[in-house]
């Protein structure tokens, strides 16, 4: 049997750790998008979490396992919704916070990062130079690297989101949750199949940075060259060595949504729902309102990840 970086009792634990530091976030439904989806449909609201998404939850459960190891402070690198969130996890923690971020991230999420105390450094757009710089940090600060998804701890901090999910909503038939590194989509396998052997995982991808559907369909992990999408949260060019094993494993498809369908979901969210999502929260959006994904059988009601609402809104994406 393999063995997970992370199990449900850890997922379990880190709930207890990081309750105090953490929203829990409420549920939403929407009477049009179940209409337009052809089921229920319930909204895991993570764009309401401290920092706007749930990398808070993964960030706030490393940096608490850290104890006093973090005090030279912790160093990652992020397109935004990561560097954010252990910005925020160390300024409460008392230490330094160093985040990489390429040249094209967006300048709301940089503003954010700067906002909570972070050090920002500027790198090249590439994920070797991001993690290059990442490893050149940690050597001149002796700080701790605390990767955006590839790490037991992220991973067990990211499925909180799922275990309150299944604790207000227990008769899901299924759970839909974005993909880019697979920080967030590993940790709901392992909470998800932990509580419910029976219930079905599906991710949800851009098809400009489909690392994850291609890494499905060849049975072993993929690298893109060039991942583009307007759902900058999900630019990772391939999958971890820790989160791979869990999808390749316990998620039955990953779907690719188009930059137009991404588009759709996230006005049809602000417009019925009034939520103001990114547009990484709603490539799971778009998936249910995809005719693939209506096609499926015995899919009666479905949890759904609002993952994030950092949105730059001198740039709306319509």
């Amino acid at each position: 049997m393999t063995a997970y970086a992370a199990t449900l009792d850890d997922i379990r634990a880190a709930a207890e750790r990081i309750r105090p530091f953490v929203h829990r976030t409420p549920i939403m439904t929407c009477a049009t998008i179940d209409r337009l989806a052809g089921r229920s449909i319930v909204f895991k609201c993570e764009h309401l979490q401290k920092t706007g998404a749930f990398k808070y939850r993964g960030a706030t459960n490393a940096v608490l396992k850290l104890g006093k190891d973090a005090e030279k402070g912790v160093v990652t690198h992020s397109s935004g919704n990561h560097g954010q969130a252990l910005a925020m996890a160390a300024k409460v923690r008392g230490v330094p916070a160093h985040i990489v971020m390429p040249a094209n991230a967006s300048e709301v999420k940089k503003a954010a990062i700067l906002g909570y105390g972070g050090i920002v450094h500027v790198s090249g757009p590439s994920l070797a130079e991001r993690e290059a710089m990442t490893a050149q940090i940690v050597a001149e600060t002796g700080g701790q690297s605390v990767p955006p998804f590839d790490h037991p701890d992220v991973i067990a901090g990211q499925g909180t989101a799922c275990l309150e999910l299944l604790e207000d909503a227990p008769d899901l038939d299924a759970v839909i949750a974005p993909i880019g590194g697979g920080g967030l989509l590993a940790g709901w396998c392992l909470t998800a199949k932990g509580i419910n052997p029976a219930i079905r995982v599906f991710g949800a991808e851009p098809i400009q940075a489909s690392a994850a559907a291609q890494s499905k369909a060849a049975g072993m992990m993929v690298r893109i060259p060039t991942p583009n999408s307007i759902a900058d949260g999900l630019l990772a060019n391939h999958l971890g060595q820790h989160t791979w094993p869990v999808i390749r494993d316990s998620v039955e498809k990953v779907f690719t949504v188009s930059e137009d369908q991404i588009r759709t979901a996230m006005r049809l969210v602000w417009e019925r729902m009034k939520q103001c999502i990114e547009p990484s929260a709603a490539v799971g959006v778009a998936v249910i309102l995809s005719d693939e994904f209506k096609a499926l059988a015995n899919v009666r009601k479905v949890g759904v990840i609002l993952c994030g609402g950092n949105v730059n809104l001198d740039k709306l994406y319509w």
